[in-house]
């Protein structure tokens, strides 16, 4: 039995997801972010979690080639940042955005509920995207502030 593109995307959109943006080092460049909602812990020990990014995504090679990454869990007054970041990369893509960087030098996004510094520890085939394995180096949180969500193909919060 073939299993519809479409159909597959609606079902796997009745899965609430939370947000994050993945950014990387580029050297002697800016560095590159991209929307993720595919996100998840991978293990404790180590710690380790993933994000996927399409095989066609015109950003796989600064991340695979960067060695490293970040995560930005978003919270909900943050979906601007989503839809930019969600784009194709354009001039001014920074531009008003505020950032610290932490041991690996990719980016972290202010106001976001929790950010982790990660060394890419391994790439998996996954279909038509790419599986990218992070070791947390450092991680933190907030106590309070709620997620932005995905849910349907629209952005949706608790």
């Amino acid at each position: 039995m073939s299993i519809d593109p479409r159909a597959f995307r609606d079902a796997m959109g009745c899965f609430a997801t939370g947000i994050c943006v993945a950014t990387a080092p580029v050297p002697g460049g800016r560095p590159v972010a991209v929307t993720v909602n595919s996100f998840s812990s991978v293990s404790l020990e180590p710690p380790l979690v993933l994000f996927c990014l399409d095989k066609d995504s015109d950003r796989l090679a600064a991340f695979t080639a960067a060695q490293a990454f970040a995560l930005t869990v978003l919270a909900d007054a943050q979906q601007d940042l989503s839809m930019r970041f969600a784009r194709p990369p354009f001039d001014g893509l920074w531009d008003g955005v505020a950032t610290e960087s932490w041991d690996t030098g990719a980016p972290i996004l202010a106001g976001g509920l929790a950010a982790m510094d990660c060394a890419l520890h391994a790439v998996h085939e996954g279909g038509d995207h790419l599986i990218l394995v992070g070791r947390v180096l450092r991680l933190e949180s907030r106590a309070d502030g709620r997620p932005l969500l995905y849910f349907r193909g629209q952005y949706a919060t608790l």
